[in-house]
């Protein structure tokens, strides 16, 4: 798990030493164990190190072959290395290292670009191909990595973050107005390729991109999910055991593939709980696990311990309860924003920064239960939508957009006023092939589009500030791939993720199987009073909201009037929503 960047010039001047440098800066926290720059010719990559596996130098990158002529920055994991690595040696190349980096080199040479479709994990990386004076991009099927770039006629910049990115002082920072509507619609969701800026693009999961010295790229999609039932099952059972032999294979890959220990992320939820659960089940007796909580506050707990003392009571883990005074929650506010490679309103991101800081005090890489909700449709609105009535748009559209497009109008400026993009988006994914029924089409947008953006980048970003790897199993691309055969019916019934309750029942608590489905809980941050209300509005009154001008001043002082009022439909804060977003362009984009 790393940082990485670069820069390929059309114009074939070899890329400023420095200005990579400055990338890095701002890739460091993802890599803190090491850093190396490759600029040769017109191509400049850097990489900043997060050592998992193979700790020796060996695997320090840029990774160069100089047999093959290829030279590689990665970021992520490849579960099936060993596997790889057996094939590629039978098929006569030789090792250098022990790790999973110089596999992916391997298979380039030897697959080309079909590469991608050979690994089995999560990443982003680029290869750049001496002989060919080529680059190649490949991101994962989920999207679990991140890759931003910014391409023009004079240079490609590419990184992990957008703040990387965005160093490269060329880089159109211009808003984007689809990008902005779909920020607002689906509670900071930018689907990709798009962003909030018009120079500066994300290549969308499952695709490589290809790009030679001319400028000349091509995209290519490598996976495509389906959500076509089979009847390769006939009960319910029978598709149960088969989810419990899937997720458990991925769970196991995920604990076994790494040469430092690995912990699990125990909310207290049904997700994260069974992961725990397996893991004791497969025999794995050092399982290590982290909670975090906040004060209570009159109206609400805020902490779930007394579900994740249960699973800790069961199966005797090496636990660690982390408990975070409320007056840190503004205090750490602004390390969370600049962590943000884009704004991202969900309040627990601050709790997924503090719990990620203590815990890489203690391990390197954790297993996380996010992707089970959207996989499994553990989600109230599914069941919603499902029952509704109407074309494709009008059975989601009202259970789940933040804001009408009428609202949108309401909240935004006439200067960046647009059309309403985000509904031809949802419509065309609704309404794409190879999906059985509505509710297949809804899951599979979901998994394939919007989670991408939120919660996955959100849990990438706020682990990776800390140089901690979060893996996900409930998104390996193979169960996934079983999933979405199932009957969608079984997914939501007993209130949602039934597969996943069958499995666990008799494993883990019932009392943490039949809870209610639960949320990251901040009360500070909830409930918009005090010194936290007294914060958004200083931002949305502050010179620098003024001049940018993109709310319009009564939107504003309608949510001001009211703070605690103006929820979206799944109770999200409108005003904490535009005060995030006005913080993130102060700190991440205005100081550049």
């Amino acid at each position: 798990m790393c940082g990485i960047c670069g820069i390929f010039d059309f114009k074939g001047q070899s890329p400023a030493a420095d200005t990579i440098t400055r990338m890095q800066q701002a890739l460091e926290k993802r890599g803190p164990d090491s850093a190396g720059q490759f600029i040769q010719g017109p191509i400049g990559l850097g990489h900043r190190r997060l050592s998992i596996i193979d700790l020796s130098d060996r695997s320090n990158q840029p990774l160069i072959d100089k047999t093959l002529g290829l030279v590689l920055v990665f970021n992520g994991t490849i579960y099936n290395y060993p596997e790889l690595r057996k094939e590629l040696g039978a098929a006569g190349y030789e090792f250098f290292s022990d790790g999973d980096s110089e596999v992916i080199l391997k298979a380039y040479a030897h697959w080309g670009n079909a590469c991608v479709k050979k690994l089995n994990g999560m990443f982003a990386f680029a290869i750049w191909d001496t002989r060919r004076g080529e680059l190649f991009l490949g991101r994962d099927r989920l999207g679990i990595k991140p890759l931003y770039y910014s391409l023009d006629s004079q240079h490609l910049v590419f990184a992990s973050n957008s703040q990387a990115v965005l160093s490269e002082k060329s880089v159109n920072t211009e808003f984007d107005g689809a990008g902005l509507h779909s920020l607002f619609s689906l509670h900071s969701v930018v689907p990709a390729p798009a962003t909030l800026f018009k120079g500066l693009r994300k290549l969308l999961p499952a695709c490589t991109m290809t790009i030679n010295a001319n400028g000349e790229s091509k995209i290519e999609q490598y996976w495509h999910l389906q959500a076509k039932r089979t009847n390769r099952f006939n009960s319910e059972w029978e598709w149960a055991e088969a989810i419990r032999e899937s997720l458990s294979q991925a769970i196991y890959k995920r604990k076994m593939i790494s040469d430092v220990p690995v912990g699990v992320l125990l909310s207290g939820g049904l997700d994260s709980s069974l992961l725990v659960g397996l893991l004791s089940d497969m025999g794995v007796e050092d399982i290590r696990t982290f909670s975090v909580g906040f004060e209570d506050t009159p109206e609400e707990m805020g902490n779930e311990f007394i579900y994740s003392d249960a699973i800790v009571e069961r199966f005797k883990t090496q636990h660690h309860k982390i408990s975070i005074a409320n007056d840190q929650i503004l205090k750490r506010l602004p390390e969370v924003v600049d962590a943000m490679s884009e704004p991202m309103f969900a309040q627990d991101a601050i709790g997924f920064y503090l719990l990620a800081e203590q815990v890489s005090k203690q391990v390197k890489v954790v297993q996380s239960g996010q992707g089970a909700d959207e996989v499994f449709g553990g989600y109230f609105w599914y069941p919603q939508m499902h029952a509704a009535e109407g074309d494709e748009l009008a059975r989601f559209a009202p259970f789940y957009f933040d804001r009408d497009h009428s609202e949108y109008l309401e909240m935004i400026s006439a200067d960046f006023a647009c059309e309403d993009s985000t509904s031809q988006f949802i419509k065309k994914q609704l309404t794409a092939s190879n999906a059985d029924s509505y509710l297949d089409q809804v899951l599979r947008m979901d998994v394939t589009k919007l989670i991408v953006e939120d919660p996955v980048r959100r849990v990438d970003n706020m682990t990776m500030a800390w140089g901690l790897e979060a893996r996900v199993p409930f998104l390996d691309h193979e169960l996934i791939e079983l999933a979405f055969e199932a009957p969608a019916e079984l997914k939501i019934k007993s209130g949602g993720k039934h597969l996943l309750k069958m499995i666990s029942r008799g494993l883990i608590p019932d009392s943490v199987i039949d809870r209610p489905k639960g949320y990251f809980p901040v009360p500070a941050l909830k409930y918009v009073r005090g010194e936290f209300l007294d914060f958004m509005q200083d931002i949305l009154h502050s010179q620098s909201a003024q001049q940018r001008g993109i709310f319009n001043a009564a939107y504003v002082n309608k949510l001001l009037a009211e703070p605690e009022k103006h929820l979206t439909r799944i109770k999200g804060s409108k005003l904490w929503q535009l005060a995030l977003f006005e913080y993130w362009l102060q700190r991440n984009v205005d100081s550049i």
